[in-house]
């Protein structure tokens, strides 16, 4: 049974994860969830990060798709790097 050292805490920040590692890190709850030797409070505390590392992803993956807008969108078909300023 997993114990609460192997829970991430509420004050890691997501922020400083690339995409590949909060993948990873998803992935490493889905088993550990998965296995069904955790307690309730474990489980739902796993749940919880793992909903605050899916809407990072999906943040990320936003931020990458304008990213690529910006590139892709010049006046005269030709690439045009811009700023680009996440939201």
């Amino acid at each position: 049974m997993a114990d609460s050292d192997s829970v991430h805490n509420e004050s890691n920040e997501v922020t400083e994860q690339s995409f590949e590692q909060v993948v990873q890190e998803l992935e490493a709850i889905i088993k550990r969830m998965s296995s069904g030797d955790q307690s309730l409070e474990t489980s739902i505390t796993e749940f919880e990060r793992g909903v605050r590392l899916v809407r990072e992803c999906q943040k990320m993956l936003k931020d990458a798709e304008q990213r690529v807008e910006v590139l892709t969108n010049a006046k005269d078909g030709q690439l045009e790097i811009q700023a680009f300023e996440p939201t």
